[in-house]
């Protein structure tokens, strides 16, 4: 397909929009369209009017390498889900208990289960932040090859752990890994995607780590029925990911944009013809132009502002971008995350259910139906449903679980709870899946691995607090909560359900330079969606003059 838009493609593309905000002020001539165009960083790249196959068929490669990066992210799944099954494991709980209860039972102490949890928190903190430094100044490629390294050296230190110290040593190690990637990938695939796709791009990194903790769990389950005093054989299997992370970054192109902001134009030049290798027309010094006129008004931006430092992320408009970047995830802190991810396993088996690691299963398969379903919406629906939606199921689900911890027990009890456990997990899902999408694309270009890191680092902060809190809210020997932990989730999550009504704007088909001006603009966020772009002027100002 060529760079230039048929008549019909534009046609289409202006009947599917919903134009109910216009900042031109009046009629402007088509010199005009332009002008304000380029003023604003933007320019059309010629694919504006494709839909989400067309743009698939079109740009095979550049997905395959989005498809490649997000699959990195089941080893994230699977530390996650391995780090929250392998705590009710016999054999680990046998190797590492320090307290035993009044029957000389073995048991892991709250106050180690809560290090540990913490411990990664803080990993992933101190990941998020540092890394984010390394991706600006050196690039996405060695902010890979680094969180490489850091990961691989935390499953030597699962490995040979045989006490507690030691396994929080490698939990700490684990959290930096994970962090790193947690605020690299999105980055990446947000930089390389097409954009009538890039939200399905970015929700296939939730898609992968599904995927990793639903292995997880499933390897922790059969090693509980079959071997339940072996717990090292998960920790080895391990090393099948890494071999195939290290393999999928080699082939990887680094990322164009991030050429671009280095001033470095004939590297990104290249990157874009590896990435859109086969396209039928491919103008590469078209889209070249179009990324670095995005570049040079996003500096100029900063400049005019006095914002071109990394702390601008706390400043002005792009503070608030940073906010809207973090709230989705943070979110998900507030309302069970570390209760029903972290702790998923322990809290059922506290709660008295007979299987727990099979809930867990049974829970992580319904993660990937949801995501499937997800990712494949995700261009149509809009990032802001997805995320809203999914937030206020989580929170009804706390809710009937609170009202189930004060009901009187019956046999229909453990029936609603794995029910709305399951609803829980459908509302995570979808809500992540978009949460970490807003991480990648929210933020302006010259600040995204900034924002992504802090935004991201953020949500493990909270969750350091939850990994501290939670072990004592379900264990029996502690605070005895049980099913009335719910109530705590319901009550803090809700200032942040209404907040993800409010703050939260739809980002679907929109370029970065189109999302700098309607931040620039202060539009609404319930409103994004329809409100007129100086890009979609200029499609439609294209229409008009392919129809004449």
């Amino acid at each position: 397909m060529g760079l230039e838009e048929t008549t019909s493609q534009a046609k289409s593309r202006t009947e599917q929009v919903d134009w109910v905000e216009d900042n031109a002020g009046g009629e402007m001539t088509p010199k005009d369209v332009a002008m304000d165009a380029a003023m604003k960083g933007q320019a059309t790249t010629g694919y504006e009017t494709l839909t989400p196959w067309e743009t698939i068929k079109t740009f095979k490669v550049s997905t395959i390498m989005c498809f490649l990066a997000a699959f990195s992210a089941a080893t994230d799944g699977y530390q996650i889900g391995m780090n929250s099954g392998i705590v009710a494991n016999k054999g680990f709980i046998h190797q590492f208990a320090t307290q035993s209860t009044a029957d000389g039972s073995m048991v892991l102490a709250s106050p180690v289960l809560a290090g540990w949890s913490s411990i990664q928190s803080v990993g992933q903190i101190i990941g998020m932040i540092s890394l984010s430094f390394v991706s600006s100044r050196f690039g996405r490629k060695v902010a890979m090859y680094t969180y490489w390294l850091v990961l691989a050296t935390s499953i030597i230190a699962e490995s040979l752990a045989r006490s507690w110290p030691v396994w929080l040593v490698a939990k700490l190690l684990a959290g930096i890994g994970v962090g790193c990637m947690q605020s690299t990938l999105p980055t990446y695939i947000s930089e390389v995607a097409p954009v009538r796709i890039r939200g399905g791009l970015l929700m296939l990194y939730s898609l992968w780590w599904t995927v990793g903790t639903f292995f997880a769990y499933i390897a922790m389950q059969t090693m509980n029925k079959q071997h339940p005093n072996v717990y090292l054989t998960p920790i080895y299997t391990q090393w099948a990911q890494i071999g195939l992370m290290i393999i999928i970054y080699v082939f990887l192109p680094e990322s164009p944009p991030w050429c671009v902001s280095r001033g470095d134009t004939a590297r990104a030049k290249k990157e874009l013809l590896r990435l859109n290798r086969g396209v039928e027309g491919y103008d590469v010094d078209r889209q070249l132009e179009v990324l670095v006129l995005a570049d040079e008004h996003a500096r100029a931006v900063a400049a005019e502002q006095k914002r071109e430092h990394w702390y601008a992320i706390f400043r002005g408009v792009d503070g608030l971008r940073t906010v809207v970047a973090l709230w989705t995830n943070l979110s998900q802190q507030f309302i069970g995350l570390t209760l029903f991810s972290t702790f998923g396993t322990y809290f059922f088996q506290q709660a008295g259910l007979p299987d727990p690691f099979l809930i867990k299963c049974i829970t992580s398969s319904i993660n990937i139906a949801t995501i499937i379903v997800v990712v494949l919406i995700a261009d149509q629906v809009g990032r802001r449903w997805i995320a809203c939606c999914g937030t206020t199921v989580m929170w009804v689900s706390c809710v009937v679980i609170g009202i189930l911890g004060v009901a009187t027990h019956t046999n229909a009890t453990n029936y609603v709870l794995v029910l709305f456990a399951c609803f829980w997990n459908m509302g995570m899902t979808a809500m992540g899946a978009a949460g970490w999408g807003f991480i990648g694309e929210i933020s302006s270009q010259r600040l995204r691995p900034y924002t992504a890191g802090f935004g991201a680092a953020s949500t493990c902060i909270i969750g350091v607090a939850m990994g501290q809190l939670t072990p004592y809210m379900v264990n029996a020997a502690q605070w005895n909560w049980g099913l009335k932990t719910g109530w705590f989730y319901a009550g803090v999550g809700l200032p942040f359900v209404v907040g993800m009504w409010l703050l939260i704007p739809e980002t679907a088909r929109r370029s970065a330079a189109e999302l700098d001006e309607l931040f620039e603009r202060k539009i609404k966020p319930w409103r994004f969606h329809k409100t007129e772009t100086a890009t979609q002027r200029l499609v439609k100002q294209n229409a008009v003059q392919d129809k004449e």
